[in-house]
């Protein structure tokens, strides 16, 4: 096989030889990017942490789970989660804006009293918990009304949501801008469309 060229080998093998090629050239670059980039990078937040959260993979490694965080909260948003099996984030504080959202207080308590570390005080523009998303088939202004109640309850005001030149809900990306929507919830707990929401928030 070695002194036939590839257009000569039946497909299976052509296939055989592009796969072994392609582990071959990725290999050494799927570790380059292990050793090289931060360990943050390499897990993904699945659920909004309070504000001055580090990133997902130190953060576990470094939340006491203390709960210090969540009794601080003045507007109980923060909960710990339950263990569940095969779960690293057990016991770990997040927040569901569909129960409560953060209300970005001015005392930023909960990253000024963290024991651990795991939240770390930022400027309140800094805060990155996640990141709001319009859904416009659900959105009220779709189907004629006048609702700007994601807008309205917004604690960062035009910086992070307003409304676009064609009236719909427009949420600005901070990667983009510099400043913008910093994830808090207070959209979403605040939308009518009970159901399923027309905005929601999602984690970075």
């Amino acid at each position: 096989m070695a002194d036939k060229h590839i257009e000569d080998l039946p497909p299976q093998d052509r296939r055989g030889f592009f796969a072994a090629s392609l582990a071959r050239l990725l290999g050494p670059v799927a570790d380059y990017l292990e050793k090289k980039l931060p360990l943050g990078l390499m897990v993904m937040r699945i659920r909004p942490r309070p504000p001055g959260a580090i990133p997902e993979k130190e953060f576990l490694e470094t939340c006491y789970r203390c709960g210090t965080c969540a009794d601080a909260c003045p507007a109980n948003a923060i909960v710990m989660m339950r263990d569940e099996p095969d779960d690293d984030g057990g016991g770990t504080p997040n927040i569901d804006p569909n129960r409560q959202a953060c209300v970005i207080c001015e005392e930023l308590i909960c990253m000024r009293g963290c024991p651990s570390g795991a939240l770390r005080p930022v400027d309140r523009f800094a805060i990155r918990m996640g990141l709001a998303v319009v859904d416009y088939g659900l959105c009220l202004r779709s189907k004629g009304q006048s609702c700007t109640k994601c807008i309205t309850h917004c604690p960062l005001g035009d910086v992070a949501i307003r409304l676009d030149d064609t009236g719909c809900v427009r949420v600005i990306d901070p990667a983009a801008t510099g400043r913008g929507c910093v994830g808090c919830g207070l959209c979403q707990q605040h939308c009518p469309t009970i159901a399923k929401r027309a905005i929601r928030v999602g984690a970075l």
